[in-house]
């Protein structure tokens, strides 16, 4: 009976995902109903774990590899570029909030005054251009990659807290949700197609990872190797499905990581990982 009420509530939803205004909060609780059903017995805060959720085995692996992460030298090519004077002489911990510490869990932030998004990438290349340099490319992995890869880091252990508080903020949330929704590319898929829908269960030998949880730990490592930002995964998504991407850094894809995020609103970020 619960599966069947869990399915009706989605059927519910789906259709008017792009037309209706929802309460913020009433969404990110009927996605907790979906996976609570998908993974019985699985505490919230192990959501993070995403793909390694039901494998203990998995979890040991993965944190050995971080205890000696392979792909520490991007992080330190990150460190360096955070340290590095800008052309006025100030660093980037000068001129972010809070020197940058424990920022990174409120982004994306709704601007009031532009009427959009402002992302924790937006937010380094305001300062980067403030201060006389020139912004990076949002795909660009040696630089606003391997930046943020240590910069988010900074930012480890802070809950999840994205804002919804205004209905300008209110209509990108919805554009997100719109976006997650909808059903794109030749094979005709939603991102809850996977990640909704059958988060938490088995696709042939691999584990759907469930969409809470999945915004607290980019930049990610792929294999231990590729840097993938928030931005760089919804486009690889995106192409699997046959879609053409939106770019890194797009109105689009702001309003996707903005309503995305603030599903995983409580939980710590941990950036800068392993995934396979």
């Amino acid at each position: 009976m619960k599966k069947i009420i869990i399915i009706f509530l989605y059927l519910i939803l789906f259709p008017v995902a792009s037309s209706n205004p929802e309460d913020p909060e009433d969404v990110r609780q009927f996605f907790l109903k979906v996976f609570e059903n998908n993974l019985p017995g699985v505490a919230v805060s192990d959501y993070v774990n995403g793909a390694m959720i039901r494998s203990a085995d998995a979890l040991e692996q993965f944190e050995s590899i971080m205890d000696f992460p392979p792909f520490q030298g991007d992080i330190e090519l990150g460190k360096a570029i955070w340290e590095t004077p800008l052309p006025s002489g100030a660093t980037y911990a000068d001129c972010l909030p809070n020197r940058g510490v424990n920022i990174a869990g409120h982004y994306p932030i709704f601007d009031e005054r532009s009427k959009k998004l402002i992302s924790f990438e937006m937010l380094i290349n305001d300062c980067l251009e403030k201060n006389g340099g020139v912004a990076y490319s949002f795909d660009d992995r040696k630089t606003m990659g391997a930046l943020t890869a240590y910069a988010r880091k900074l930012s480890d252990g802070m809950s999840m807290d994205i804002k919804v508080e205004s209905e300008g903020a209110l209509q990108k949330f919805e554009a997100g949700r719109a976006f997650y929704f909808k059903r794109i590319g030749q094979h005709n898929l939603a991102c809850a197609s996977c990640h909704l829908t059958h988060g938490g269960k088995y696709f042939r030998d691999e584990l759907i990872s469930p969409t809470i949880g999945q915004a607290v730990h980019f930049p990610v490592f792929r294999a231990g190797e590729r840097l993938y930002t928030l931005h760089m995964r919804y486009q690889r998504c995106m192409e699997a499905v046959g879609a053409v991407p939106f770019a890194a850094g797009s109105e689009e894809l702001n309003s996707l990581e903005y309503f995305h995020s603030y599903l995983s609103n409580g939980l710590p970020l941990r950036a800068s990982i392993y995934r396979r």
